[in-house]
């Protein structure tokens, strides 16, 4: 019965190490995969968010311009502003 045991630990290290060739490698593969796309699609959407941010900046900035600027008839410039188109 010892001999039998012994042989049997080889074959379970062998089994075991099949198995984690053939399910596990691939799994991590996949999620490695999954996780770099999440990586591009949030880098995308920060890229998207600061666009977006920068426009209203922009916007802001001639708002305040147009508030700060005393000689200049307001209703006249908020119409210059929406005859030109934005970025």
């Amino acid at each position: 019965m010892g001999f039998q045991f012994v042989l049997l630990i080889p074959i379970l290290g062998i089994s075991v190490a099949l198995v984690a060739g053939t399910i596990v490698r691939p799994w991590l593969a996949h999620k490695e995969r999954r996780m770099q796309l999440e990586a591009t699609m949030v880098a995308e959407k920060a890229a998207q968010y600061a666009a977006q941010t920068e426009r209203l900046e922009q916007r802001v900035r001639v708002l305040e311009r147009i508030i700060t600027d005393r000689g200049v008839d307001l209703s006249h410039e908020i119409e210059q502003l929406r005859d030109t188109p934005l970025n």
